[in-house]
């Protein structure tokens, strides 16, 4: 985070889209990930993958969500006021992802209020996406904690 922080509270306001950018699959990258921690067989193997409703070596979701979180801590998050964040109420994929595939990043704000119980801070509800071209491959909503700019 940076000494003086550039966004705060204030600043994120429903209906702001922030664009967080572009990141490419890495292939290696998403199979060490599907190794770890979601070892199911279109994750890992490209026999298995092809026989599979993905018809290739898909990414894990969980994968490409940590891609989103990456470009939004670099996007955002460590040139802000941010908290923190209790957690979320959504993740979607509705298509499947691949080695060598490009995705847009964003995040939008939803709503926001200062906390009632703590007013030196703001509670956001974003959402975020992920695109490949025209296509969305991940949304997800969840809530983020910003400190107030304050005077």
């Amino acid at each position: 985070m940076t000494s003086v922080p550039e966004i705060a509270f204030e600043d994120l306001t429903p209906g702001t889209v922030f664009d967080l950018g572009t990141t490419v699959i890495d292939r290696d990258e998403m199979v060490a990930f599907a190794r770890r921690f979601d070892p199911q067989p279109f994750h890992l193997d490209e026999d298995a993958a092809q026989k599979s409703i993905f018809g290739g070596l898909a990414a894990s979701g969980w994968f490409t969500s940590s891609l989103w979180m990456r470009a939004y801590v670099d996007g955002l998050l460590c040139r802000s006021t941010a908290l923190g964040s209790p957690g979320g109420d959504e993740i979607y994929w509705p298509a499947p992802v691949f080695a060598g595939d490009e995705l847009r990043c964003a995040m939008e704000i939803l709503d926001a209020r200062v906390s009632r119980k703590r007013p030196e801070m703001g509670v956001v509800t974003l959402r975020a996406t992920m695109h490949r071209g025209d296509e969305l491959v991940m949304r997800g909503r969840f809530t983020g904690m910003f400190g107030l700019r304050g005077e």
